[in-house]
Parts: structure tokens; sequence; C-alpha cells
């Protein structure tokens, strides 16, 4: 947040650095999933012009996230995995509020599609967003 719009210089980079984080899980408390989300929250929200472009890429790693921390059998405690489910959805829904409700309309057949009661319940909280 220090960096704020200046974000923009290392995005390439930083991009490669979130999806790396968010792929793989760190052991039961998930603290680098969970920083790396906050990290990806703030970097939407100061570099949003930006945003855009990145979406396809960046939407796709976080449905990959709700979907692996829906369905991982691993040792992390239920409020962990509902604060992971909790932070890819904000960042959702700051990514489509940055693309102008793109998201929302890439979202639309996944939403329906999907028979996986949490991750509907994160795809609605995107769809209802203003």
């Amino acid at each position: 947040s220090r960096l704020g719009i200046l974000i923009v210089r290392h995005l390439k980079r930083l991009e490669r650095v979130i999806l790396s984080y968010l792929e793989v899980s760190d052991g039961p408390e998930e603290k680098a999933r969970l920083g790396i989300l906050e990290t990806l929250q703030c970097t939407i929200e100061h570099a949003w012009p930006r945003m855009p472009c990145r979406l396809p890429v960046l939407l796709k790693a976080l449905l990959r996230l709700l979907w692996d921390v829906h369905t991982e059998q691993g040792p992390s405690p239920e409020p962990v995995r509902a604060a992971l489910l909790h932070g890819a959805t904000r960042c959702l829904i700051l990514l489509d509020r940055c693309s102008r409700g793109h998201v929302k309309v890439l979202l639309e057949g996944v939403h329906s599609s999907c028979e996986e009661n949490r991750v509907r319940e994160c795809l609605r909280k995107v769809q209802e967003s203003t």
C-alpha cells in the first residue's frame, strides 16, 4: 500500500508471485495464502486501471483456489478455510468492480453449473455485489 499506483511498475513480477502462492497449500494455518490474498486485494485496489488486462489469469487462479479449498482434505481447520474462501471472494468482487461487471458475465455459466454449495455461495456473493 506504500507504493500506491506505483505498484504497476512491478505488476508482471508480482502477478507471478501471487499465482505461485495461490497454487500451493502451506500447511494447516495457510498463512502464506491468506497473506497473498491480502496482497492481491491491496494490489487490485491500488492498480485497478491495470487489472482488466490481467483478469483472465487472476480469475482462473481465484476459481482454482475456491475449488481447491473446497475439495482439499488437508489439516486446515474450518475457520482457515472460511477465511481463504472469503479472501478469494473479496478479490473476485474487486476484480468485477474494476472490470465494470465483466467478472459477473464470465461467472454466469460457472455459477449455474456448479453443484458445490460453498463454491456456489462464493459465486453468489460476487454476482450480488454492486
